[in-house]
């Protein structure tokens, strides 16, 4: 297995090449919508993209929609890209120092063909920043290839048929890209490899974060099969699995292959012959095929000679061979297909449909059937697009799409060089001295460095757990209040987000005033069991930490009046506690029962 891994990561910084601000908005009334149909172009050497010619051949519309809390006429291409964000461009210089990656001498924005709707230029802007450069693992050292800047896509709302919806609310927010060299061994490593990216990346302090802020891309390939790009996966957590599905998906794809040819007697040939079975249907209880003829669509088939029992094929859980096929047949805009290896009952589709199927296409025993539901030319495309993935001698390359159970699904060919161009109405930027120095304040003090210093500051639970949080920042700025760190730990990754689970929000606890709180807390004003029904308090009513503390009552008990109550208690500490638990001191109440 061979396996390398790009993360993209948004930059907490306004948009790349616009002033708009780097927020997904929900949407708002004042919203403004336009259409577009995005075509395939010559680069600039007159070569032609092959991804970008299977978009193409989807003919697709896309619906925009934008509003003016988050997008201007640059997101909507009626503008052209204004200077390139300054702070984005040092906060990935910073990250080129944090990996050891030699930065260029001057930034060039390209443009890269992308026509699938999620950018209305029909490109987006890219650029290399640093050059090499490696992370530690525990295999050994991970090559960096490249780290580059580049602007976020457009979010897909939804799909349906032949249009496309998207939201331009997330297009142009900066990103930051770190691909690894093809250096990661196994399944387990991938998702260490990309958890230590993560962090680093987490060390500048200049990311944002939250779902859909960062996602991975994998490339995998193995002996024999081909090199696959799996994109868009943003559960971190999932990236063993789907590195161990693919290698899976492959080997048994080899498999399914070979049987094929051995069955052909050499390369399998699938006659480009596409059969009208609309007659077949006519009194049909297939809902699908009864709606489709009904709206003026036909059934087409085609036949598979030799294929009987392949397209059933399990490649892993919920996916089969014939899904590979189908996914190629969803390129024309259809919904999907029907393949005789299925149960021909889930459909409605008769004993009497099923041996009149067979028999208009001469299918035998051996022998299997691929069935769409269509308008004409739609239904005829997707079959053309079968048989073309049904007759490929090797296993293609791919870039496919991750989805949330840790598998993928076929989205296009591989790209070639052929998508890339250079920029034209962005001039190249110099890096200067300035620059350099202005990125080091996002370079961090490296992963091992902080994972050292929160390693003397809390237990080792809590340090593995605030390296990893998006709290981290936060927790290092609220040390100079002088509290306590294991303290302010827990109430940020415990007590915050109990809180938050418990349906609270608690916006109105802002980092102002949690200093205040950790500041009231060194100065004695009340007790860290306290904590919790403050921190309570502040979220209900968003008042400041003083008032919680006088409105609850919870002012730390100490002196004379300590003394009154251990001597009332007859100097048990349990007791003690158990009455006044939030407003006294353990410590102070030992010092007492010493002395005594």
């Amino acid at each position: 297995m061979k396996c390398g891994i790009e993360i993209h990561q948004r930059l907490a910084t306004h948009k790349l090449f616009c002033n708009c601000p780097s927020e997904v908005l929900q949407p708002s009334e004042q919203t403004v919508k336009f259409s577009r149909r995005l075509h395939e172009v010559k680069s600039e050497l007159g070569k032609r993209d092959s991804a970008a010619m299977a978009e193409a051949k989807k003919n697709l519309k896309y619906l925009y929609t934008t509003q003016p809390e988050s997008g201007c006429l640059v997101e909507a291409d009626e503008e052209p890209p204004h200077p390139m964000n300054a702070e984005a461009l040092e906060i990935v210089l910073g990250v080129c120092q944090m990996l050891g990656s030699n930065h260029v001498d001057e930034v060039q924005v390209m443009r890269k063909i992308v026509i699938d709707g999620s950018n209305t230029a029909g490109f987006q802007r890219t650029a290399i920043v640093g050059i090499g450069g490696s992370i530690e693992s525990s295999a050994g050292k991970v090559g960096i290839l490249a780290v580059c800047i580049e602007e976020e896509s457009a979010g897909i709302e939804s799909k349906e048929g032949n249009k496309g919806n998207f939201l331009l609310d997330r297009l142009g927010i900066p990103l930051v890209e770190i691909a690894t060299a093809p250096d990661i061994k196994s399944p387990e490593h991938a998702q260490e490899v990309a958890e230590k990216i993560g962090m680093t990346l987490r060390m500048s302090g200049a990311v944002l974060r939250g779902i859909g802020t960062i996602r991975q891309d994998v490339n995998i390939s193995i002996e024999g099969g081909a090199r696959v790009e799996i994109k868009g996966l943003q559960e971190l957590g999932l990236v063993s699995k789907l590195v161990a599905l693919e290698v899976q998906r492959q080997e048994k794809l080899l498999s399914v292959m070979a049987e094929a040819k051995n069955r052909f007697g050499g390369q399998v040939q699938i006659e480009e012959k596409v059969f009208d079975l609309t007659d077949i249907f006519s009194e049909t209880e297939c809902k699908l095929a009864k709606s489709t003829i009904d709206a003026g669509g036909k059934v087409m088939g085609i036949a598979v000679p030799k294929h009987a029992g392949l397209l059933g094929t399990e490649l892993y859980p919920k996916r089969r061979y014939g899904s590979e096929v189908s996914d190629y047949a969803k390129m024309a805009g259809v919904l999907g297909i029907i393949h005789s290896d299925e149960d021909m009952g889930k459909y409605k589709i008769s004993e009497d449909e099923t041996a009149e199927i067979c028999a208009a296409m001469g299918v035998g025993k051996q022998d299997a059937f691929i069935l769409v539901a269509d308008r004409e030319e739609k239904a005829r495309d997707a079959l053309l697009f079968c048989i073309e993935r049904l007759n490929m001698a090797h296993l293609p390359e791919e870039t496919r799409k991750a989805d949330i159970e840790g598998g993928s699904s076929f989205m296009r060919p591989l790209p070639g060089s052929a998508r890339m161009y250079p920029e034209t109405d962005i001039p190249p930027v110099r890096i200067t001295p300035a620059m350099l120095k202005e990125a080091k304040k996002y370079s961090g003090e490296g992963l091992e460095e902080k994972k050292g210093k929160l390693a003397q500051l809390l237990n080792e639970q809590m340090a593995e757990r605030m390296l990893k949080s998006r709290n981290l920042q936060l927790f290092e700025r609220l040390l100079a209040s002088k509290a306590e760190p294991m303290v302010i730990a827990t109430a940020l990754e415990e007590t915050m987000t109990s809180l938050r689970r418990d349906g609270m929000s608690v916006d109105a606890v802002d980092e102002k005033r949690l200093y205040e709180m950790f500041e009231l807390l060194s100065d004695g004003i009340f007790v860290k069991a306290a904590i919790s029904p403050i921190l309570t308090e502040m979220a209900a009513s968003g008042c400041a930490a003083i008032d919680a503390v006088g409105k609850l009552g919870l002012q730390r008990i100490s002196g004379k009046e300590l003394q009154k109550i251990v001597e009332e208690n007859a100097h048990d500490m349990q007791k003690i506690m158990g009455a006044y638990r939030l407003r006294v001191d353990a410590a102070d109440v030992a010092k007492i029962l010493k002395k005594k």
